[in-house]
């Protein structure tokens, strides 16, 4: 079933993440960022204010009040990776499953609560072991608990940072940004980019299990481009990419920007709502129009 992924963290004014929870629009929440790890660095939860950087615990309760309503809480690898070697990525990996995942620091910066997953959003620093990262935090998947994987790579192909490492094929969601990238972003009401570089790169990704179309949730939230007026998305843009078999859904950035991006979307996102349960081509078009024009 496809759904909607976000990031939480970024903005002080955005709200709680209790809040962004209860807005009931959300399947993935990724907490942004974590920074500073790697080469024996201290890593350092960085939410703009939300908690302190060392003693964040304070969110646990709404961690769990977000996973009591089947929402995936991530936590968001930021910042500039400095992995040394393939041992480096191990002890990293060590340290968010122990800090943050279902290990058992007595310092967990978030408190009791186990996430769901890391998700991978990096833009910058060391680009090497990344994939030997990915390999050791999977090593902590047990019948009991799925530690998910999500990546987010520019829609540029392939992704500087992040290539080597989703053609490991361990993660479970890549939500790919298509904006702040002109050459494979929407512009100007025209969407051909955009659809070319999903079905000619990234659908087709030997790594990728659930795809997703990263977009900003206002103009405001990429100053380089790439927001899609919702009707758009509905009309012109969805129909096309749903259809691929590892289509996952939407991810926008970020939960500050959403003022109802997200609300106005949501019942388009998954195909089957559409269809009322069966899967077929073309009947959609008609449908989102009479329900867009509403």
């Amino acid at each position: 079933q496809a759904g909607i992924a976000t990031y939480w963290g970024q903005n002080t004014d955005e709200g709680s993440l209790e809040d962004a929870c209860r807005r009931g629009t959300y399947d993935y929440v990724n907490l942004a960022f974590l920074i500073n790890y790697g080469n024996g660095q201290t890593p350092e939860l960085n939410l703009a204010g939300h908690c302190e950087r060392s003693a964040c615990s304070s969110l646990s309760s709404e961690i769990k009040a977000c996973q009591k309503r089947g929402i995936q809480v991530l936590l968001s690898l930021g910042g500039a990776p400095n992995l040394s070697s393939r041992d480096d990525a191990k002890e990293v990996a060590s340290y968010l499953y122990n800090n943050f995942l279902g290990g058992e620091s007595e310092n967990r910066p978030l408190g009791d609560a186990v996430l769901d997953g890391i998700d991978f959003h990096i833009q910058g620093g060391r680009r090497d072991f990344l994939d030997d990262l990915a390999k050791a935090l999977s090593e902590y998947r047990t019948t009991e608990r799925r530690v998910h994987l999500s990546a987010a790579p520019q829609c540029s192909y392939p992704d500087y940072y992040l290539d080597a490492a989703i053609r490991t094929g361990l993660f479970d969601y890549v939500w790919v940004q298509f904006f702040n990238n002109p050459p494979c972003q929407y512009s100007m009401g025209n969407a051909n980019n955009l659809i070319n570089s999903w079905s000619s790169h990234w659908a087709s990704h030997p790594g990728v299990n659930k795809l997703f179309l990263g977009l900003p949730a206002s103009p405001e939230a990429a100053p380089s481009g790439g927001f899609i007026p919702h009707r758009m998305l509905i009309r012109e843009v969805l129909p096309q990419i749903q259809d691929y078999p590892n289509y996952g859904g939407v991810m926008l950035w970020n939960v500050y920007y959403d003022e109802n991006y997200s609300q106005a979307i949501g019942p388009y996102v998954n195909p089957e709502t559409l269809t009322f349960g069966r899967r077929s081509k073309y009947p959609r078009k008609s449908m989102i129009k009479s329900f867009v024009d509403e």
